[in-house]
């Protein structure tokens, strides 16, 4: 089912990882070994994010932090986008950031 996101214009790997960082599935140009740890990074930046917004919300008493509804790191090149236990590797030239995000939070659903 999240084969589906490689159709989006810039989507060069998807891999969705269980609770503890470990690969389900992963498909897309990377090999298997790096796509075991793009999950790991996945998981383990999700956890952070958690605990930061999980402290915004706290400090801030803003509401609408936590749970966060996805990340993304960008780099000169390309971006991870996370949403769930799915991550995204983009290229940054031809990726739309906003369909890939919208595209992660529909499949997490699944």
């Amino acid at each position: 089912m999240i084969k589906r996101l490689l159709a989006l214009d810039g989507v060069f790997t998807v891999c969705h990882f269980r609770d503890d960082g470990a690969l389900v599935e992963g498909y897309g140009m990377l090999d298997e070994d790096m796509m075991v740890r793009l999950a790991k990074f996945a998981h383990d930046y999700k956890r952070m994010v958690q605990g930061n917004t999980d402290q915004f919300s706290m400090f801030t008493q803003l509401p609408g932090w936590a749970p966060p509804g996805g990340w993304m790191v960008r780099g000169v090149k390309a971006t991870v986008c996370s949403v769930g236990n799915l991550v995204c590797f983009v290229d940054n030239e031809t990726a739309a950031l906003n369909e890939v995000m919208r595209e992660l939070t529909d499949a997490s659903h699944y």
